[in-house]
């Protein structure tokens, strides 16, 4: 029988402070907040405070299922209320502190944030770079230089009065080696760089489907938290977006779309293959959209592209039409060739011409 030493991974006869340590580790990663499973999160929950109390061996089955139905949707959204005051008020001062360091020019390091699902630190360097660790979940922080961040930025799902707003006003918002380390900002955060560029990782909106308050059966809303990256003077770069998604910056670099993401710049550089579901990309005057892979592959029928003027396309009739066949069509690439694809800069011009 699994243990819940086993359930949290560590070792037999671990100390409090590892076993503490294991659940903060599995909170972020299964917390319902995050996308994860709630029943997996319940059995990490209850793993914890099964060893806490001394308890070896979870309960049976029928056991968990019973204890499953009682933590419902009117506890998930207490816990958000709760732990969203909490976080929020944490990252105010965190912002009030940077910001006093920054008038005096000095540099210095603290830690904020919650112990119930962690702690960030924030330090602010000599150059007023500020470095961020750790995951933000929750709350505003406005700052007037560079933020490097090493980790996810996500947003509580049922308090939108704490929701993530983090603001750039002078400088970059960078997440360290993004891709690599996989951070996400999702769940609805928004960052907004007003003099500079955001390059992150993944981004990830929420649809989520909500009951009827009437307890009518069948009857539900659905409720999108989009997530929302911009950089207006700047470059937005990103990896892969999905589920309710807004990009939007004077160039915007990205790999692949799915479901709902909207892309919005003056220069846009597509490098993936898939572009579906719901998607749309608005180009602004004078502005250029690259495809750089050889073909879209995963290309969606009502994925389209606007111009600024009101002008639409589908995508589809721009990955049709043959570089040939344009009124003027540029040297350096093959005759046959579609305009979507091996990095063929399709200007503002020529989707007014294939509109007609």
């Amino acid at each position: 029988m699994e243990s819940n030493y086993d359930i949290l991974g560590i070792e037999e006869g671990a100390g409090e402070r590892e076993i503490r340590g294991a659940f903060r580790r599995l909170a972020l990663q299964h917390h319902s907040d995050r996308g994860g499973e709630r029943e997996k999160f319940i059995r990490i929950k209850q793993a914890y405070e099964d060893l806490k109390a001394g308890k070896k061996y979870p309960d049976t089955e029928d056991e968990r299922l019973g204890r499953a139905r009682v933590y419902d949707e009117g506890n998930v959204r207490k816990r958000n209320e709760v732990l969203g005051r909490e976080i929020a008020g944490e990252m105010a001062r965190a912002g009030e502190w940077a910001a006093a360091l920054a008038r005096a020019g000095s540099p210095g390091s603290a830690t904020f944030g919650s112990k119930a699902l962690g702690e960030m630190e924030f330090e602010r360097e000599e150059g007023g770079r500020l470095l961020m660790r750790g995951n933000y979940m929750a709350g505003s922080l406005e700052y007037g230089g560079t933020i490097l961040a090493r980790g996810s930025v996500t947003s509580p799902t049922w308090a939108p009065e704490f929701a993530t707003r983090i603001r750039v006003t002078a400088g970059d918002f960078r997440m360290v080696d993004a891709t690599g380390n996989g951070y996400r900002v999702e769940n609805g955060a928004r960052i907004t760089v007003d003099r500079g560029n955001a390059v992150v990782g993944d981004v990830f909106g929420r649809k989520l489907r909500v009951d009827d308050p009437d307890g009518r059966v069948g009857v539900f809303d659905i409720v999108k938290r989009v997530t929302l990256i911009e950089a207006p003077r700047g470059a937005v770069v990103a990896e892969d977006a999905a589920h309710s998604v807004r990009l939007s910056g004077d160039k915007v670099i990205m790999v692949n779309a799915e479901d709902g993401v909207e892309i919005e710049g003056r220069e846009v550089d597509f490098y993936g293959d898939q572009l579906t579901y719901d998607c749309s990309i608005t180009l602004r005057r004078g502005g250029l959209l690259r495809f750089h892979a050889r073909s879209i592959l995963g290309l969606s029928g009502d994925a389209g592209v606007a111009l600024d003027d009101g002008t639409r396309v589908r995508l589809f009739d721009l990955k049709t039409k043959k570089i040939r066949d344009l009124e003027d069509p540029p040297a350096g690439h093959g005759r046959d060739d579609t305009l979507v694809g091996s990095k063929f800069a399709i200007t503002y011009g020529m989707i007014k011409e294939v509109a007609g």
